[in-house]
């Protein structure tokens, strides 16, 4: 069940960062054909978008982390229990 539920999560974060990814590339070639757009504007945006980008990567990699701890938590518990390893 854990191995199922962490392939979703990773299935659905992937899908979303592409779309994320692919929004954020639009919006700098946009950015790169709207000559009224002041720099400084442009310099908050790709600043928000980095901050966002960061944020989403942070969120992963504490997500991978609990799962490691929950994976690792019913290891231990199953060895104890005689078995070898995680139930599928």
């Amino acid at each position: 069940m854990i191995k199922f539920n962490k392939s979703v999560l990773d299935n659905t974060f992937n899908a979303l960062s592409t779309i994320q990814d692919q929004s954020a590339k639009m919006f700098a070639d946009f950015m790169d054909k709207a000559h009224g757009l002041p720099d400084d504007k442009k310099k908050a945006i790709n600043d928000w978008l980095a901050a966002y980008k960061k944020g989403r990567d942070d969120f992963k990699k504490a997500t991978d982390e609990k799962y490691e701890k929950v994976a690792n938590y019913f290891m231990r518990y199953f060895m104890r229990q005689g078995n070898t390893g995680l139930p599928e």
